[in-house]
């Protein structure tokens, strides 16, 4: 099998996480940090995820209103993966991540980790969490 790349992008951040290559569990990476005046370093710093996990496929987390609309929020993931699928000729998925940010929070609290490491890793757990999310759901289509 093939490994899938999770990405939690956020205005300042971008969580990133991958799958194991069976697809069962997905692993943080990293959090980058968005520079406004370098807009294409995350989009390299993702080239650089695909060849060296032989990525196959990206899913990007898709912040939805708790009505099921999508704000502006929403509406920047959905060009951050039209680009993503343009530059990289992927299959990009987006999938609902509504409350997984709050749910990584809490783990992280539950784990009694710091606030200034919280701050750290939070994206990167998040992203974790929509990856997770979407392997186990494919599982289950199986």
């Amino acid at each position: 099998m093939t490994r899938i790349l999770g990405l939690d992008v956020g205005s300042h951040t971008v969580g990133v996480a991958v799958s194991d290559e069976m697809g069962w569990t997905a692993q943080g990476i990293e959090t980058v940090r968005r520079k406004p005046h370098q807009p294409d370093e995350v989009f390299e710093r993702i080239g650089d995820w695909i060849k060296q996990y032989d990525v196959k496929e990206i899913v990007v987390g898709l912040p939805k209103n708790m009505n099921g609309s999508i704000g502006p929020s929403g509406e920047a993931c959905q060009e951050f993966a039209n680009k993503a699928e343009a530059r990289y000729g992927l299959p990009v998925v987006l999938w609902d991540e509504r409350l997984t940010t709050m749910a990584a929070e809490k783990m992280l609290i539950s784990a009694d980790v710091s606030r200034k490491k919280r701050k750290q890793v939070i994206d990167k757990m998040a992203a974790v969490l929509i990856l997770q999310g979407y392997l186990d759901s494919r599982q289950l289509k199986k």
